[in-house]
């Protein structure tokens, strides 16, 4: 006598309906830890990276199928590492997003991945190699319209405050006219020696946005250049004593405050990268780590490379500032 086995069918408990029937905005995954095979100027290089996995979720369906997202990931990840095709960051992410968009079958999926970046750079004036690490940022919007790519980086810096200098300047130069110093004399003084002031330690956030169908392909390196030549100096792991010098006075003869380190950091992209197209998005952003305050100072400027470009030619301000969640959602 045989006995039949039932076989047990688990329920798709995601796709029941929900209680309460209303759309979600964002539904995934956050946390998740991978090494990436990513092409850089020097070759194919492997990182650390975290990942973000999100689908937007309609009001008909109970819940996303998490286990979906893992896998989705470690076949692009496989893909990537084991395979021949060569992807930056961004085509990382736009690759996992349009994947996990069909196999979650969403309207809209995100990927959100940050990377430790090293890049190895001489000292300014012993030319000794240090290692500086930086970070890589990639982001994609997968939708029934297209995929939407974003490159971003984020590097460290120095500054040196304009105003406390134009104070000290003013005080020494009060102290060296009453002893007896010519205007002239006291021109020349400081041109020769740059006058003290306080100083921070900057972090320099900027983000290209490409637009569907576009085939532009950005190096890290090159927006890596402009975030850390809009502050007053570049910073360095290791120095000798030549060096240190150099950094400190490049700083104090180059005062920018945090609003002057966004403002060059669009200028930067305009003169630079020309050959964007004005419905690329730009976003900037400087923070600050005060050193005589026990807060921090943050500016930043977003928007549309068309509406910066035109404000910088005739000084009119765009009459919007474009999100980046604004204009991931545009068609």
């Amino acid at each position: 006598m045989t006995t039949s086995k039932t076989q047990f069918t688990a329920p798709d408990v995601q796709a029941q309906l929900p209680s309460l029937p209303i759309s979600l905005s964002r539904v995934g995954v956050t946390g998740v830890e991978k090494v990436v095979r990513i092409a850089t100027l020097d070759g194919d290089q492997l990182f650390m990276a975290k990942l973000e996995c999100f689908v937007d979720l309609g009001p008909e369906q109970k819940g996303a199928h998490m286990s979906r997202f893992e896998e989705t990931v470690n076949d692009v990840i496989s893909e990537v590492i084991f395979g021949s095709t060569q992807f930056r960051i961004e085509r990382v992410a736009e690759r996992i997003a349009t994947l996990v968009r069909e196999r979650q079958q969403a309207d809209r999926a995100e990927v959100n991945i940050e990377a430790r970046y090293p890049e190895h750079k001489p000292a300014p004036i012993s030319g000794i190699e240090t290692q500086e690490i930086y970070t890589l940022l990639g982001s994609a919007v997968a939708s029934e319209r297209g995929t939407k790519r974003v490159i971003g980086v984020q590097a460290q810096g120095m500054t040196a405050c304009p105003c406390a200098q134009q104070i000290v300047a003013g005080k020494a130069r009060e102290t060296l006219s009453g002893d007896g110093f010519s205007d002239g004399e006291i021109e020349r003084i400081f041109e020769a020696v740059p006058v003290a002031t306080h100083n921070q330690r900057g972090l320099g956030t900027l983000h290209v946005g490409l637009p569907i169908g576009s085939d532009v392909e950005l190096d890290a390196r090159v927006l890596l250049d402009i975030v850390e030549d809009s502050m007053s100096s570049e910073i360095y792991e290791m120095m000798k004593r030549t060096d240190e010098a150099s950094v400190v006075e490049k700083a104090h003869r180059r005062p920018r405050f945090v609003e002057d380190c966004v403002r060059e950091m669009i200028g930067g992209v305009v003169e630079t990268l020309g050959h964007l197209d004005d419905s690329c998005w730009i976003s900037a952003r400087q923070e600050n780590l005060e050193t005589i305050h026990q807060h921090n100072v943050v500016a930043e400027r977003h928007g549309l490379l068309g509406q910066m470009r035109a404000e910088l030619a005739d000084g009119t301000p765009a009459a919007t500032s474009l999100s980046r969640e604004a204009w991931q959602l545009e068609s």
